[in-house]
C-alpha cells in the first residue's frame, strides 16, 4: 500500500502519528509543507471530500493571525488559497492511501484503513 502522510515534522500529532506508523512497520512517504509547500490541487481534492472545516485549522495561530477579511465568508477556492498561503493552517497529519483521505490522528480509525 502506497501512503503519503502530509504535515510538519515538529507538529506534536505528527510525531505521533509518524511514531505509531513506525511501530506498525508501515512505510509512507513524508511531505513536510515548510519545505515542500502544499498542493493547490491535493488542497481542494482534500476540501471536495471532507470540506473546508476538516481541512482548515481555525485553532491555531496562523489562521487567527490572519486579517478579519482573510477569516471571514471561506468558501473553498479561498480555502484553498489561504492554505497555499499559510501551510501551517491546514490540519495535521493528513494522510492519503489508496481508496482515500486521513485527516488527524486517531488510532482506531488508522488501524482499520491502514493495517
Amino acid at each position: 500500500m502506497s501512503i503519503h502522510l502530509y504535515g510538519i515534522p515538529n507538529c506534536d500529532t505528527v510525531k505521533k502519528a509518524r511514531g505509531w506508523l513506525e511501530a506498525k512497520g508501515v512505510e509512507y512517504a513524508f511531505h513536510d509543507y515548510k519545505k515542500e509547500g502544499a498542493d493547490a490541487d491535493k488542497l481542494t481534492r482534500w476540501i471536495e471530500i471532507h470540506g473546508v472545516d476538516a481541512v482548515l485549522n481555525r485553532r491555531g495561530t496562523t489562521f487567527r493571525k490572519l486579517t478579519e477579511a482573510e477569516q471571514a465568508n471561506i468558501d473553498p477556492a479561498k480555502a484553498v488559497t489561504l492554505l497555499e498561503q499559510h501551510p501551517s493552517m491546514i490540519k495535521r497529519p493528513i494522510v492519503e492511501y489508496p481508496g482515500g483521505v486521513l485527516i488527524g490522528f486517531r488510532e482506531v480509525e488508522w488501524s482499520d484503513v491502514l493495517l
